[in-house]
């Protein structure tokens, strides 16, 4: 069955561009594999921005949407988008009830950052240029940023180093993208083209040069982009030699058709060079090198068939493996397995046999004097839940068990459930909960081992405070990697200093479909009870489990300043002991 997919690009749809050209090839080739692609974009016409505003308020779908005018963007700017484009952003991601949003050079203030920040349904971010990235600037929007992306995507493994610096995670890398039934070799003259820009002029005059000295020899010099000069032809070169300016594909593939050899440029367009390749053009890289060494390089070209003919089979098997017929393969099993992470919705059965059991409130996350920072004891502990109205509680000391097996023994003849459990600290990677553990579990361990650990002993996965930075806690990549060995997702701590850190692990939570759990975290006997759930009784691991899928979350916060001023001085009185 065809996904839904939305790819948004910062750059103006109506101008010629090579990211633009990437997302409109891959747009193409997911249509033709059976998915629904939309693209959201900028513009700078006027006709495609009244058809844009008439497909807004119309709520019908188009191939492409202009959600509002181009501005000016760079990694540098601090211009931010529109409040109007930023409304029509909105409302057209909530209209078209996308399966997947993908975002293009995501590392600028633009659209696609904006886009896969805002919207709750799985994303993709592709990059395209090192130049580009330098946005968000402070830490915290980039792990915001981070935690919102499920799918990190280059198109060249120097690309995807670069991100990974600013971006950490699993990149991906996919093919670039070319149209090879467009650009196809055709029948080749003896003609050179050089890609004009105003720092290759070096390179350019000793071309000139060399092909002076020949007679049979012509010269297009082209350019994608507008240029600040007018190049300079030689008087023994202009009878064979012209300037031509190619921004449209087909343009550009009637010309690379007919051309034997490309000299790319050092700061050039990557999809020319990958368009020549493509049409059999014998591509001489610029960068990096000495004007005189790629004259030389083009001479033996010249003057060695065979060698000419090599070099443009070889350019051309690459085009082959980076052709949007391969991008868009790729890009498919990316989508589809970044479904698979997603729980399946099953409907809750009125029948279920938990239908008859009565509604008890459990508090997820709690501490005994166990833990090095909290002092309550758990016999109080276990009174004070009765007394409050709990029906469960779970007893998760920091890296020890003794409290949880505590308290399950002094609560036998009880009505309240007590589920033993233990907050463990990873080897950096923050902290994981094991529900219905048997015995301790060593910290220190990585989150893999951590985790592995608590299989073994038949217990529950549940990541508290996943994205609370005042806490220690799972980078984003470490979260996506492990997402499917979570069994429930902490969307509400009550110790919390920060509201939206809960609103961000609800997000996660319901984009992902997990379960989703929720504690009082106390360290004092008044926090007890300030985040909780409310569901069936339950009996065992697996009758928790199905007991959450209708659970309500519960929140009862008490003063941050309150609670946390009781836990010192009661640690300032145990010390004093």
């Amino acid at each position: 069955m065809g996904l839904r997919i939305c790819f948004v690009t910062p750059f103006a749809w109506s101008q010629p561009h090579e990211v633009n050209a990437h997302v409109a090839g891959a747009a193409e080739g997911l249509r033709q594999l059976g998915h629904e692609v939309s693209v959201l974009a900028p513009s700078t016409r006027a006709k495609d921005l009244l058809d844009g505003r008439r497909a807004l308020q119309r709520g019908t779908d188009e191939p492409v949407l202009a959600v509002g005018p181009s501005v000016p963007i760079s990694r540098r700017t601090h211009l931010g988008v529109p409040v109007g484009v930023r409304a029509n952003l909105r409302l057209a991601l909530a209209r078209g009830r996308y399966d997947v949003v993908h975002g293009a050079e995501p590392g600028i203030p633009s659209l696609s950052y904006l886009a896969l920040t805002t919207t709750d349904t799985l994303t993709a971010a592709t990059f395209f240029s090192p130049q580009r990235l330098g946005y968000p600037p402070s830490r915290a929007r980039r792990d915001r940023f981070r935690a919102r992306v499920d799918a990190l995507l280059a198109t060249t493994p120097e690309v995807a180093a670069a991100a990974a610096e600013r971006f950490d995670g699993d990149y991906v890398v996919i093919p670039r993208g070319v149209d090879t039934a467009l650009f196809r070799p055709g029948v080749k003259r003896r003609l050179v083209a050089i890609e004009l820009e105003p720092g290759g002029r070096a390179v350019t005059r000793a071309v000139f040069r060399f092909l002076a000295s020949t007679s049979d020899w012509e010269l297009a010099l082209v350019h994608t982009k507008p240029l600040g000069f007018r190049p300079s032809i030689p008087r023994a070169l202009r009878g064979r030699a012209r300037v031509s300016r190619i921004r449209k594909p087909a343009d550009r593939a009637s010309l690379l058709a007919e051309t034997a050899i490309l000299v790319c440029a050092t700061a050039g367009e990557e999809r020319l060079a990958l368009e020549a390749q493509s049409a059999g053009v014998a591509v001489v890289a610029a960068r990096g090198r000495a004007a005189e060494e790629v004259a030389a390089e083009i001479s033996s070209l010249v003057s060695d068939e065979r060698a000419l003919a090599a070099l443009a089979e070889a350019g051309r098997r690459e085009a082959e493996r980076e052709s949007f017929k391969r991008l868009a393969a790729e890009l498919d099993a990316i989508y589809r397995r970044l479904a698979r992470k997603r729980r399946d919705r099953k409907p809750v059965d009125a029948t279920e046999p938990l239908a008859d059991r009565e509604w008890i409130v459990v508090d997820l996350h709690m501490h005994t004097d166990w833990s090095h920072d909290c002092s309550i004891g758990v016999e109080g502990l276990l009174d004070h839940a009765e007394r409050i109205g709990l029906g469960g509680i779970a007893v998760t000391d920091h890296n020890v068990f003794g409290g949880a097996r505590k308290a399950v023994e002094l609560a036998t003849g009880r009505d309240l459930l007590v589920i033993p459990g233990e907050e463990v600290k990873t080897d950096g990677q923050g902290e994981v909960i094991g529900l219905f553990l048997r015995e301790e579990i060593p910290r220190g361990m990585s989150f893999a081992n951590t985790i592995a650990a608590i299989r073994d002993q038949g217990g529950l996965v549940y990541i508290p405070h996943p994205f609370d930075r005042m806490h220690a806690i799972p980078d984003p990549a470490t979260l996506h990697r492990h997402v499917a060995e979570i069994d429930v997702l902490e969307v509400f701590n009550a110790r919390l200093l920060r509201e939206s850190f809960n609103d961000e692990a609800l997000r996660f939570a319901r984009k992902y479909r997990l379960l989703q759990g929720a504690g009082s975290d106390a360290h004092v006997l008044q926090g007890v009870g300030t985040g909780a759930v409310r569901m069936r009784r339950f009996d065992g691991p697996e009758e928790f489990l199905l007991s959450l899928r209708t659970a309500e979350i519960l929140r009862r916060p008490k003063s941050l300043a309150y609670l946390q001023s009781l836990k010192w001085v009661a640690q300032v009185k145990e010390k004093v002991r």
